[in-house]
């Protein structure tokens, strides 16, 4: 039976060296067997960046045989969703079970976070069990673990098939025929454009419609694949001793999806197949619907208990599976920095609700995304707002964000009317606000540190002179707020020792505009003395955004050369990206950073220069595809 696991509030209660004695106990712990004296296989088939577009959930457009009868026999999770709309920081929480946003930078899209040495992975701990532990192939764990150490296999030949003798198997296969890169050409199949029902918050255009019947298409494909490998399975006498998972990375690619925290960018498909021995591990009998929200936070504590395996107190998520199952309330989501763009939201959902919380409302949706763009249906989406052609709901993806936003998914599914300021929605409102602080508060959310500053880590954000978390949670509400009368904490925070106080405090001048002109003197005092790069890149926005170009288009642009640490660089490029005009002064360093090796400043810096010389256009190629189709896989 797998131990009660130990949840984040009592790690934060015991601090570091506490944690540190709790997992050397985990460690002495034996592998105990799980049922009659033996331990299942365990099969997962992870296709990449899908929504569940499949018939077993509803869809009447899906064509997906294999899942649907996955589904039929087993256990289908109706609410479930990634921690992170994207896949490099949502693998990181499978990876680990550990929330990215807990050990900065991992909830970045795509850095080399620091796992502590102490922390083991799900596929060490299963092959400290007697799991024989294979890959096949993807990792993009957003960390510093080296793949080829966590399993007995990592790459294309990993299979069960490799197994020197008659150990119990955890095999991953992992599915790329769904991943974005694939929408960016189309795919005959099934589903014609014709066939599709464009959502309302997006323009019925050919490109949108091709990129969703090209998804369908994808879909089924995906699907038959799975078919084929279930049928290996088959073959080698092992369906009746094998648990099978079928699960999606990370949300859909569609328009407002991928990178997004709405139920398109999070929600998931995830279904468990499990043979008639091991039905004692069921929640509830084969062809039950479970509509409990759950995240992929909750993955590795299911493989744990299904091996009989003490889960280890930094994994704060809960079996699914097992003799010891705990059904949640909520599910909570995150984004913080997506590619080359910069931004901060968090989120919650009991399955019905959802709530979104927007720590950069003055950071518009649809921030240019090289990458993202090589879609047509985003390249379509921003042609038809250039030439004011969108309706103001499908507008809306253009302009700045609320502070928060709140959607009956029952009555709203494409989430528009928000709710957050109605009075008929304030006890849900209230409930679910105050959900996300404490969750924020329970997991020590990193995500209020810009990376590379000081206090990122999974131990070093402990440190409450560095990261004061809830001081800095209060800080940043009041300063996304952008109300009045919360001005006098930001003029006063403005001169804390603490960097990410300083930041935060800097962060809401820039949001109030105008209403910062009477601190244009303290401004210019941190942009000439302040120690932290990112806190005098903030100030020289907000100086510019203030009519002081010149002082703060010269820091700008001295802070995105090529002598400061990429993350900085970037942080530098995105402020000349929203200053507009004025960024032309600064245009021969844009123009050397549009050579960069480094992918996000390189692209980023090639979107400004096109926009400052007025060549852009939403088909432009920004992104560099074939380097990319040069390297090992797609791009998250």
């Amino acid at each position: 039976m797998s131990r009660k696991p130990t949840g984040p509030t009592d790690i934060s209660r015991r601090g570091a060296m506490g944690l540190m004695a709790a997992i050397a106990a985990v460690e002495t712990a034996r592998a105990a067997p799980t049922g009659q004296g033996r331990r299942p296989n365990i099969l997962w088939l992870v296709s990449e960046d899908n929504n569940p577009l499949i018939g077993a959930y509803g869809d009447k457009l899906a064509h997906t045989p294999t899942i649907d009868a996955l589904a039929a026999k087993g256990l289908l999770y109706r609410n479930v969703y990634s921690n992170a709309p994207v896949c490099a920081p949502s693998r990181f929480a499978i990876l680990t079970g550990i929330h990215p946003e807990s050990c900065a930078p991992a909830n970045q899209m795509r850095a080399n976070a620091h796992l502590p040495g102490a922390f083991k992975t799900y596929p060490e701990l299963l092959r400290q069990a007697g799991y024989f532990c294979t890959n096949n192939a993807k990792t993009d764990y957003n960390c510093d673990r080296d793949p080829a150490a966590l399993w007995d296999i990592q790459g294309a030949q990993g299979h069960w098939r490799k197994r020197p003798d008659s150990r119990p198997f955890m095999a991953v296969f992992n599915f790329e025929t769904t991943h974005e890169v694939m929408l960016f050409r189309p795919t005959k199949g099934r589903v014609t454009p014709d066939m599709v029902n464009v959502p309302p918050y997006l323009p019925d255009t050919p490109g949108v419609r091709q990129d969703f019947a090209s998804y369908y298409n994808l879909m089924e494909k995906m699907d038959a694949q799975l078919a084929a490998r279930l049928a290996e399975l088959e073959a080698d006498g092992l369906i009746d001793d094998t648990i099978v998972f079928h699960y999606s990375d990370n949300g859909g690619v569609l328009g407002r999806s991928k990178r997004y925290c709405y139920d398109e960018g999070l929600r998931c498909a995830l279904i468990v197949h499990v043979p008639e021995k091991w039905r004692h591990l069921m929640p509830a009998g084969p062809g039950s619907v479970i509509d409990n929200p759950v995240t992929f936070i909750d993955l590795a504590p299911t493989l744990l208990a299904l091996a009989g395996v003490s889960q280890p107190p930094q994994m704060p998520g809960r079996p699914l599976l097992g003799k010891t199952i705990h059904r949640q309330r909520y599910a909570f989501g995150m984004r913080n920095r997506m590619d080359e763009r910069i931004d901060f939201q968090r989120t919650v959902t009991d399955g019905r609700w959802r709530y979104i919380r927007n720590y950069m409302p003055h950071r518009p949706w649809g921030q240019h995304q090289a990458f993202q763009w090589l879609a047509k249906g985003y390249q379509d989406w921003e042609a038809a707002h250039r030439a004011a052609t969108l309706s103001p709901v499908q507008d809306r993806f253009f302009q700045t964000k609320p502070y928060e936003e709140l959607y009956d998914l029952a009555k709203d599914p494409h989430q528009i009317d928000n709710l957050a300021q109605s009075p008929a929605a304030r006890a849900k409102y209230k409930q679910l606000a105050a959900a996300l602080d404490a969750h924020m508060q329970a997991i020590n959310d990193n995500g209020f540190l810009p990376e590379t500053m000081a206090g990122e880590g999974y131990f070093e954000s402990r440190d409450r002179s560095a990261y004061p978390l809830r001081q800095v949670m209060a800080l940043a509400a009041t300063a996304a707020k952008g109300a009045p009368e919360g001005i006098g904490a930001l003029r006063a925070a403005l001169r804390s020792p603490v960097p990410v106080l300083r930041y935060w405090a800097a962060t809401g001048l820039l949001i109030r505009g105008r209403q910062a002109a009477p601190d244009v003197a303290a401004l210019r005092g941190v942009l000439s003395a302040d120690p932290s790069p990112l806190v005098r890149i903030v100030a020289a926005e907000a100086l510019v955004r203030l009519g002081e170009d010149q002082d703060g288009v010269r820091v700008l642009a001295g802070l995105a050369a090529d002598t400061a640490p990429w993350q900085v660089r970037l942080h530098a490029l995105n402020a000349l990206t929203c200053i507009g005009e004025p960024a032309r002064a600064a245009r021969g360093v844009i123009a050397d950073a549009a050579t960069s090796d480094q992918e996000y400043v390189r692209n980023a810096a090639r979107y400004l220069v096109a926009v400052l010389d007025g060549t852009y256009t939403p088909a432009m190629p920004i992104f560099d595809l074939q380097r990319l189709l040069g390297r090992a896989g797609p791009n998250g």
